[in-house]
């Protein structure tokens, strides 16, 4: 029996670029976009979340700006830091993979439901009696960074989304 504690031997972007965290970002992030449309999201807007939210600068962003001031008051800001809102693009593509990983993940668990037909995956209702898992102080912004993007990206809409944040799907 090991007595390394769990994570020992992982590199930091192995331990916040995994399947588990990213299902539960979307999860959290289909709540959010849910509650506001009450219908559920766009799976393409599904690939900006993680690279949104896995980015250190981003994240400080996103929890910096006001849920009301929505996605273009953000944009603004990130603006700011052109190079790192040209970059979303080019993080989206390279976690493509992290996305699908974390979408099978959601849905094998039942996070999620990903209606392929329709191209949408909708965040399913849990057992109230589950708590949220315990987050390491370094990642405790990400849960409201994920409803803030559900808020955002439902009130937009994936075209607005898109030109915003200017990617292409």
């Amino acid at each position: 029996m090991s007595t390394r504690s769990p994570g020992a031997g992982l590199t930091e972007i192995e331990i916040i670029q995994n399947p588990a965290l990213g299902a539960y970002l979307l999860w959290l992030y289909g709540l959010s976009f849910q509650r506001e449309r009450e219908i559920p999201s766009s799976v393409l807007l599904s690939f900006l979340v993680l690279p949104l939210l896995l980015h250190k600068p981003t994240v400080r962003l996103i929890s910096s700006t006001y849920l009301r001031s929505g996605l273009a008051l953000f944009a603004a800001k990130y603006a700011e830091a052109r190079e790192d809102l040209l970059a979303v693009q080019a993080r989206t593509a390279a976690l493509r993979s992290l996305t699908l990983q974390s979408l099978g993940v959601g849905a094998t668990t039942r996070l999620l439901t990903i209606d392929y037909a329709a191209g949408t995956v909708r965040a399913n209702q849990l057992d109230s009696d589950l708590s949220a898992p315990r987050l390491p102080e370094r990642l405790k912004s990400l849960p409201s960074a994920a409803e803030k993007l559900g808020h955002w990206f439902a009130i937009s809409g994936p075209y607005q989304v898109a030109t915003t944040l200017r990617v292409e799907f």
